[in-house]
């Protein structure tokens, strides 16, 4: 068995944008811990992230701010987007090493509204679902409804995705049949004190400065999630690490100090889910290594709550895989005979929308390619297409131009897609280079230069003519080409 590292983040950001350092909550490491290992997965869901209109539209043309940042700290170490989904105010994005992309199958991602009864998306929950190492993995990032207001209007409307009721929070109960469930969220779970008994915000306020450090039992006592839990009403599948954080609602913006019109709350949870037993002969595990908030983000009235959990997979899972042939020569824009070649193993059967993506080769989102052909277009021979179980090797073109534009690096990758809702990435190849055919004119042979000279002429090298003589050289083009070798932030 392998272990994969989960880190979960879970923000009610209260539709403020990042106006403090993020890379504190990522835990990322700094310039004291440099060698600290860096989680395989980043899960990161947000709750009422600002869903104005403007926004909205902004956010459909242009990353949002949120995931900008995000994308800033992570993609610079390695990390792309596998999956983001949006529902309004609700966002969860999954981050993963680039390491992990070729074992990513079954890649899908789902909402549900659950504001306004089901008509609107101000509430509800998004998810994503995907196998990692033959593992199945479910994410879902909720905002729920206050509960007193479920529990009185809609009580069975809850539990969907862990009691087989009819909750709103997700689509359907095969939620349950996944290996591992991650359930992470503003669910808006408050303290409910027995009638007659409920002490004000501030004696709840004054109490938690009693607390001896990390004990929150005689509160959490009166917590709904867990009096859900025990009542058999929902979240019964689903088990949470011990609370040794404070109430992270509602504080008043800009402070660590408790916005007492309000009753301070835990709303902010991370819950899982593990079945061991799925395989035979394999027991899977999830164990969780931290579970706290962090009280110094002060931008919202919610503090962010944070996870790290590792779980076991099947190790050297190589189920349904495509290796690319290198490119061993540079194309041009506009060549005729940009092509791919790759080679899939006997286990891979082309989906008429199976397609071959090109994508820079830094690429940050599995959502961000350049051009794309279809491999319904390749023609397989009479015997590899009878089931003879040998591997085949194909090569797919694309059109003259293939939707490439500037020079670069650029990679393929290959999705496997039975149906528009679910792909899964079998491939991807070595980075390639592509240039403009006007930058030949900058790479000199100095062989070829030293037997063309006369001796008329002003003695010339391959370095002299190309660093102090720009004679005939058109210096527009000359400068783009060595900007496209910089990496200017």
């Amino acid at each position: 068995m392998d272990t994969l590292r989960f880190y979960f983040v879970t923000w009610n950001v209260a539709t403020k944008s990042p106006g403090q350092d993020l890379n504190s909550l990522l835990d990322f490491p700094s310039q004291f811990n440099r060698n600290k290992p860096l989680p395989d997965f980043y899960v990161i869901g947000l709750q009422e992230v600002k869903s104005a209109p403007q926004n909205m539209v902004m956010d459909s043309l242009f990353t949002d701010p949120w995931t900008s940042t995000f994308n800033k700290i992570l993609c610079r170490q390695g990390f792309i987007i596998a999956k983001t989904v949006r529902l309004q105010g609700i966002l969860l994005i999954v981050y993963t090493q680039l390491k992990h992309v070729t074992h990513l199958r079954d890649i899908e991602a789902q909402y549900t509204k659950t504001g306004f009864g089901g008509l609107w998306g101000n509430k509800g929950a998004v998810s994503v679902r995907f196998n990692i190492y033959g593992c199945s993995v479910c994410l879902v990032n909720c905002h729920l409804t206050a509960h007193e207001h479920l529990h009185h209007h809609r009580v069975t409307d809850y539990n969907t995705i862990v009691n087989n009721h009819t909750y709103h929070v997700t689509e359907t109960t095969h939620i349950l049949y996944h290996d591992y469930v991650f359930f992470i969220g503003d669910l808006n779970c408050r303290l409910d004190h027995p009638s007659g008994e409920s002490p004000s915000a501030e004696e709840i306020a004054a109490q938690l400065q009693e607390v001896e450090k990390d004990k929150y039992a005689s509160l959490l006592k009166y917590d709904q999630l867990y009096a859900s839990q025990e009542l058999d009403e929902a979240f019964v599948e689903l088990t949470e690490p011990e609370i040794r954080f404070p109430p992270t609602y509602k504080y008043i913006l800009g402070t660590d100090d408790y916005d007492l019109k309000r009753k301070p709350s835990w709303t902010d949870r991370i819950l899982y889910k593990v079945v061991p037993n799925n395989y035979e002969n394999i027991t899977l595990r999830a164990d969780c290594l931290s579970y706290n908030d962090l009280p110094h983000y002060t931008v919202s009235d919610h503090k962010p709550v944070v996870a790290v959990y590792t779980i076991k997979v099947m190790a050297n899972y190589t189920e349904k895989t495509v290796e690319f042939a290198p490119v061993v020569r540079i194309w041009y824009i506009g060549d005729a005979d940009f092509r791919t070649q790759c080679t899939l193993s006997p286990d891979v059967e082309i989906n008429p929308n199976d397609w071959i993506g090109i994508y820079d080769a830094d690429f940050q989102n599995l959502d961000d390619y350049i051009a794309y052909e279809y491999l319904a277009k390749v023609s397989l021979p009479l015997s590899d297409s009878s089931g003879s179980g040998q591997a085949r090797t194909i090569t797919l073109s694309f059109p003259v131009g293939s939707g490439v534009r500037t020079p670069g690096f650029y990679r393929f990758i290959y999705f496997s897609q039975p149906n528009s809702e679910v792909r899964s990435v079998l491939g991807i190849s070595d980075p390639f280079e592509v240039c403009s055919k006007e930058d030949a004119l900058v790479t000199i042979d100095p062989c070829e230069q030293a037997s063309t000279s006369t001796g008329h002429g002003k003695p010339s090298t391959a370095t002299s003519d190309l660093f102090t003589d720009f004679t005939g050289l058109d210096v527009t083009k000359l400068s783009r080409h060595f900007a496209n070798d910089l990496n200017i932030d």
